[in-house]
């Protein structure tokens, strides 16, 4: 055989292989998930414990802006409590990872609630208010669940 056919050969090889191990692509998945996000965070300031309950995977966790990992009791008790006042959501952007999972990044601002607030001055405590968050979805069964959170703060660098 000829060297211009080996490769040839190899080359349509290689490309049904890659085409075979991709797994299918869609962004409109990937785009759905961005109103979900968004919706972790009014559940929170709805103190709509039941709907955040539902969007959360089992072994959810999350990194807050304190580099505390929490759970999902964690999460679903403060919401319950009522810590977040009001929020922005603004510059969203999804990105799959593969085909049962998607990344969602935000920039965020959250105002806290004034029983907080004073919480923290209690402790000697400071919010940063504009955090940058990435949310981790994975497909459970036939739906889309919240596994990991990662909450990094804003600030201005001089």
């Amino acid at each position: 055989m000829k060297p211009l056919s080996i490769l040839a050969c190899l080359t349509i090889f290689c490309a049904l292989c890659f085409a075979q191990a991709a797994p299918p692509s869609s962004d409109a998945d990937a785009q759905a998930l961005v109103p979900k996000s968004k919706a972790v965070l009014e559940a929170i300031k709805g103190k709509d414990v039941q709907t955040l309950n539902g969007l959360l995977a089992d072994d959810f966790r999350s990194v807050d802006l304190a580099g505390d990992i929490d759970s999902r009791q964690e999460l679903l008790g403060a919401a319950h409590a009522g810590f977040v006042k009001d929020f922005l959501f603004y510059n969203p952007q999804s990105f799959r990872i593969d085909n049962d999972s998607v990344l969602v990044s935000y920039n965020s601002a959250i105002t806290l609630s004034d029983e907080m607030l004073t919480e923290l001055a209690g402790d000697n405590l400071t919010w940063p208010r504009y955090s940058r968050v990435s949310d981790l979805w994975v497909r459970e069964g036939g739906d889309w669940k919240l596994k990991f959170e990662q909450i990094t703060p804003v600030r201005a660098m001089y």
